[in-house]
Order: structure tokens, then sequence, then C-alpha cells
């Protein structure tokens, strides 16, 4: 019922959204008389505002469409390389000065937790000058029919086992963030497991391997709470307009008022942002802004399955840190790795994942060399600076960037 309430309150708001997109082009429209009266953009930037509050937010494009080598442009196109019904692999394929197969290749994964992929478009500019970057994208629940079955944390594990599998172990190199990093690591200690290739790095970003360590105010409420209770609360079934109709998920307006309360500094701070924008015609930074503010408001369903098995396995019952999680029958044993590298990143002021939570990873895999493992702490970063914005393009990527190149 919650579902189709929110569906039928959009309805109503519809045309006032409408009214205020046409009120904002009227203010900005060069051809347009209210373009040329006093304090015309402030009219557009208070009008847009409120279009931006009432609209419906899609899934926004990647858009990486070029890079700058050395003053050349070099043309990047976005391919889908396997396409399943919770996901796509994407490869962005470049111009490169050396042929792909003799670039390291990067598997760059999405976290699957609320925002689309595309929140993390700056991690994928940074490396694609001198990488073969892949990325998982997740699809959005609501779109997805109820035919195609139910999606489990261990069908994640198994998509990111499928895409290494596809993209060659032998010269790939495994970037996971947030929720990802738990997937991720599952998916190749499985492959060293079974003595099949394995990347030849991983590494691990502002995740909760192991979030018994300092927890934060998301560990606590997921370990406060039973299972029941996010079960009766926080799951809806997708209304008939979508095609996953009759699909149970853990809904998008749900997920977007969480965020917006644990960090109400971030998302009125872009919108803030953008408004002065408008208000002051800055057209250079008013795109960049706007962009941020789609990319943060975007937000999908995810499988009520999913969902539920990340808050048990993960965050109520630990086992992947205390040893005793099993995917489709088999032990995940991150130990049984060898020949592979370990990177472990963690932002000093992170709010979501807390210290410790992922630098746990270095314990438990402990088969790698000590030589082999690598940890890092960006004392400055929150969750969202570790792969977006100045501290990420400064701090984090160059320590990411060096040891790819090493083990390369």
């Amino acid at each position: 019922m919650l579902y189709k309430f929110i569906e039928y309150q959009r309805s109503l708001i519809e045309p006032w959204t409408a009214w205020a997109a046409q009120a904002t082009n009227a203010f900005t429209d060069p051809g347009s008389p209210f373009a040329h009266v006093p304090g015309a953009s402030c009219f557009a930037a208070g009008y847009e505002y409120l279009y931006r509050l009432g609209k419906t937010y899609g899934k926004p494009a990647f858009g990486v469409t070029a890079y700058d080598a050395d003053g050349r442009v070099v043309a990047v196109d976005e391919q889908v390389v396997l396409e399943r019904p919770f996901c796509r692999l994407l490869r962005f394929a470049h111009e490169a000065a050396a042929a792909p197969e003799r670039r390291p290749a990067v598997l760059v994964c999405a976290p699957l937790a609320g925002h689309h992929a595309v929140l993390l478009r700056e991690v994928v500019e940074m490396l694609l000058p001198a990488h073969e970057v892949y990325v998982t994208d997740w699809r959005d629940a609501r779109h997805v029919p109820a035919a195609e079955g139910p999606f489990r944390l261990d069908d994640c594990v198994g998509e990111i086992q499928a895409f290494i599998r596809h993209i060659g172990g032998q010269r790939l190199h495994v970037l996971a963030v947030c929720q990802a990093t738990v997937p991720a690591l599952a998916a190749t200690s499985l492959l060293a497991s079974a003595g099949e290739p394995v990347p030849r790095s991983l590494v691990l970003m502002g995740g909760p391997i192991d979030a018994r360590r300092n927890p934060t105010a998301v560990d606590r409420l997921a370990a406060r709470q039973p299972l029941a209770w996010f079960e009766s609360n926080l799951i809806c079934t997708v209304p008939a307009r979508y095609a996953g109709a009759g699909r149970k998920v853990y809904p998008s307006f749900l997920q977007h008022a969480g965020l917006v309360m644990a960090h109400p500094a971030r998302m009125v701070g872009a919108q803030w942002d953008y408004y002065l924008d408008l208000v002051h015609r800055d057209a250079e930074h008013a795109p960049a802004h706007r962009r941020i503010c789609d990319e943060y408001n975007s937000v999908l369903d995810i499988a009520a399955e999913f969902y539920l098995d990340t808050i048990r396995i993960v965050f109520q019952e630990f086992r992947l840190a205390r040893g005793n999680w099993s995917v489709q029958g088999h032990a995940v044993r991150p130990r049984d790795m060898r020949d592979i590298a370990l990177l472990t990143v963690e932002g000093g002021r992170d709010d979501i994942s807390g210290r410790g939570q992922t630098h746990a990873a270095q314990d438990l895999c402990s088969g790698i060399a000590p030589r082999h493992r690598r940890q890092f702490t960006a004392a400055q970063c929150g969750h969202y600076e570790l792969f977006s914005g100045q501290l990420w393009r400064t701090e984090v990527y160059p320590v990411v960037r060096d040891l790819i190149r090493e083990y390369a």
C-alpha cells in the first residue's frame, strides 16, 4: 500500500512540477520577455528548485565520452559486454596508445546499496587514461520482471565471479567500493578455493568487511532491530505500472529518505550550490552541480531478498568476518587466496563504514604474503570522498594507481 500511496502522491504533484519547469524556462529563455525583467535569474532559480523537489529522478547516464591524453582527445564508447536480469557489465572502450590486451583491466564493482553505479563516474574518469575499465551496472529491481525470480546476496557473488571469468583473471584488477567489498572478496575467495584464475590485485574501499569494528549509526540500526522488523517496515511490493510488478523490494523512496537524513549537509549543499549558480547565471559550474544533484537523488529499488540477506549476513551475523559464510554450498575462505595483491582503503571520517571495518580483510586474507598486503587510511576522507571529489583524485587514486601499476 505504501508504494501505491507514493505513486499516487507523485501523480498529484506532477502538474505542479511541470508548471515549475515551464516557469523556469520562461525566466531563462532569451526569447521570453520574462527573462529580461529585474531579478529574472532569482525567479528562475526558485522555480527550478521547486521543479527538482517534485520531479522523478531517472537513472543518470555516465556520459563519459572522451578524455584528454596529453593534449589529444580520446573518444570513449560505453559498451554493454554482458546483459543479465539484475546487472549489466559495462566496458568503456577507447582508442589507446597500447593494445587493449596490454593495458591493465580494472573491474569496478559498484555497490548495490541504493545509488546507481554512475555515482562512481569519477572513478571511471580517473582510471580510463591508463586502464581498460569495466563496471557492474546493477539494474533497478522495479524494472526486473518477477518471472526472473529472486536475487540474493549469493547471486550477487555469482555475478561478480562470472564477470571476473569473462574478463580473465590473469590481467584483471578488481576495485570494490562500499557494500560491494563483501561480495567482491567472497567471489575472489571462492575462485581461489576452486583453483581458478584470480585477479592480480583486489582493492577494497570503505566497506563493511567486519561491521563489528567501530560500528556507525548504520551498523547499530542493522544490529539493533530483528530481521522481521526490516521485512515488516521496509519491504514493499512493486505496483502494476512497472515491469517488476509484484516483486518485493526495498523501495527507492525509503532509501532516499534515509540518505537525506543521514547526510543532510551533502544534500542541501549540492542543491544550494546549484541554486547559486542559477542566480548568478554561472553557466560554467551549473552543469557539474546539477549532475551531482541528479546522481545523488537517483536511487533504485533493491530486491528484498538481497537487502534482507545483507542485513542478516553482513550486519547481524557477521558471517564473513567470523568465517562461517557459505555461498551456494561453498565455504568462503579468504585465507585460500595466495597469488594476488590486496589493498584496503578507509576514510578517517567515514560515518558509514567505521574505522577498521575494511582493514579487517587484512587478517582474513592471511594466505597472502605480508609484502603483498597494503592498507591505506585517508585521514580527511568521509565515505563519499573515498571515490569522488578532490581527495579521491589527489590522495586515494594515486595509491590505487601505484598498486595496479606494480602488479600489472
